[in-house]
C-alpha cells in the first residue's frame, strides 16, 4: 500500500504543477493575443486545464492522506465531480459567449479570411 501511496502523491503533485503551468500559459496568452476570440480561447484553456488538472491532482492527494479518515473519499469524489462539471460546462459557456458576440457583431476580426456563419461579414 505504501508504494501505491507514493505513486499517487507523485502523480497528484505533477497534476497540480501541470495545472499551474496551464493557468500561467493561459494568462500569458490572454495578455498577448489581440482579438476577442483568441483571448476567449486562452481564457477557456486556462479555465479548463488550469482547474481540471489541479482538481484531479487534489483528489489523488486526498486519497493518500490517512489523517482524513473516511473523509478523504468524500474530498476525492467531490474533486472528481467538480472536475467533470468544469470539463463539461466551460466549453459550453465559452461557445455560447463566442456565438452571441458573433451574432451581435461586437468583436470584428481584421483581417477577416473566412466566416462560415455569416459570409457577408467578410465581404
Amino acid at each position: 500500500m505504501l508504494e501505491v501511496s507514493v505513486i499517487l502523491r507523485v502523480i497528484g503533485s505533477a497534476l497540480l504543477c501541470l495545472g499551474a503551468f496551464a493557468a500561467l500559459v493561459s494568462a500569458i496568452g490572454f495578455h498577448r493575443f489581440r482579438n476577442f476570440y483568441l483571448r476567449l480561447h486562452a481564457a477557456t484553456i486556462g479555465s479548463i486545464w488550469g482547474s481540471v488538472y489541479p482538481l484531479v491532482g487534489a483528489a489523488l492527494l486526498a486519497i493518500t492522506i490517512e489523517e482524513l479518515g473516511v473523509y478523504r473519499w468524500f474530498v476525492a469524489g467531490a474533486s472528481i465531480v467538480a472536475a467533470f462539471i468544469v470539463l463539461i460546462l466551460a466549453p459550453a459557456g465559452s461557445h455560447a459567449l463566442a456565438r452571441s458576440v458573433h451574432k451581435a457583431r461586437v468583436a470584428r476580426v481584421k483581417p477577416c479570411i473566412a466566416d462560415k456563419l455569416d459570409p457577408e461579414l467578410c465581404g
